[in-house]
């Protein structure tokens, strides 16, 4: 378990990092986004990794590891869009949105935490294609929910599933990284 909280907080250092500069680059233009938006960027770069991985090639000279970097971020950008719902000012300082960052990772790394008790690192026999398909079936989930104005009868809301698919993408990265 000490291994995977390591390999977990070296994976959200890469996607931080990336999130970081991108934020230098672009400011906080992300928060335009509504979380539909959001999830559906999340699902082209599910699908594209989908698609590299069935066809055995890809013609964008880009692996996967930059889409499970995006699928994370993207995710985190998503929990913190729907924090923030109420609030009409678009613009968030370098400062909150690391903050805001570091806090949805905290959760994942803890809902990682204990899911792995229970489930005893079972992800770690698991085909990235598999891990691929169940953020893609997360993401259905999601969109549904979204379809249905946020109302569930018997399943956990988008927020359980973006942390899910958080936390799928990086084991992912960590079988491509580490394994």
């Amino acid at each position: 378990m000490e291994l995977t909280l390591k390999q977990f907080d070296d994976i959200l250092s890469i996607c931080k990092d990336v999130f970081y500069h991108k934020m230098k680059d672009y400011g906080s233009a992300w928060r335009i986004l509504r979380p539909s938006s959001l999830t559906d960027q999340i699902y082209i770069k599910a699908q594209r990794i989908r698609s590299i991985d069935t066809k055995g090639k890809a013609k964008v000279n880009e692996g996967i590891k930059p889409e499970f970097i995006g699928i994370i971020n993207y995710s985190i950008m998503a929990l913190v869009q729907i924090e923030k719902a109420d609030n009409a000012n678009l613009s968030i300082s370098m400062d909150e949105a690391v903050n805001l960052y570091e806090k949805y990772a905290a959760e994942a790394k803890e809902l990682l935490e204990n899911k792995n008790h229970d489930y005893g690192e079972a992800w770690r026999n698991m085909r990235v294609s598999s891990l691929t398909d169940i953020i893609l079936m997360k993401l259905m989930r999601i969109k549904q929910i979204e379809d249905n104005a946020g109302k569930t009868f018997a399943s956990e809301g988008v927020e359980a599933n973006y942390f899910d698919i958080i936390n799928y993408a990086v084991f992912a990265m960590i079988k491509l990284n580490f394994e």
